[in-house]
């Protein structure tokens, strides 16, 4: 009989070890926040940019945790962000998230035809596996293009990763 309650931990252990091991390896398996929601920005005229995000699959962005600043010349006003998809979140109640791809316009108070800027772009997203990343910033530095010159490439927070066959 001493032996029940030992077989009974050691039973419970197997247990435990069962349930948790698919939420381990799901954390395993999430991607770095800056793959998961990779953030890119281009100049499109002297006093519009162009942010973006690409959205992993499996992923989603809240539009409510999106902010945008610029330097050295203030956004001017709102971003022009697109309408979101209403969810209702576990973690936030009924949201509006992006999924794929959001492009968003952000207007600049004064043109800077030629010059430099950094934009930074604070933002929050979740996984599906009901995992939430904390809030975070990404930045780019970037020309903004000459007076009627075409828009200029986009740049990206983070170098895509090359593979071994590149």
């Amino acid at each position: 009989m001493p032996r029940v309650p030992s077989m009974r931990r050691a039973l419970a252990a197997v247990l435990l070890t069962a349930a948790l091991a698919p939420a381990a390896r799901a954390q395993g398996d999430l991607l770095p926040n800056e793959r998961a929601f990779a953030f890119s920005a281009r100049g499109l005229d002297e006093r519009t940019l162009e942010a973006r995000f690409v959205i992993a699959d499996g992923y989603y962005l809240y539009r409510d945790k999106l902010k945008f600043t610029v330097e050295p010349e203030p956004v001017a006003g709102v971003p022009d962000l697109p309408p979101g998809k209403t969810k209702s979140d576990q973690f936030f109640g009924n949201v509006e998230i992006y999924r794929g791809q959001l492009v968003a316009r952000l207007p600049l108070q004064h043109p800077l035809p030629g010059q430099r800027v950094k934009v930074t772009a604070e933002s929050q997203g979740c996984a599906d596996l009901g995992v939430c990343y904390p809030p975070q910033l990404q930045s780019i530095s970037l020309p903004l293009p000459q007076a009627g010159a075409r828009p200029g490439p986009l740049v990206d927070a983070v170098a895509p990763k090359k593979s071994w066959l590149d």
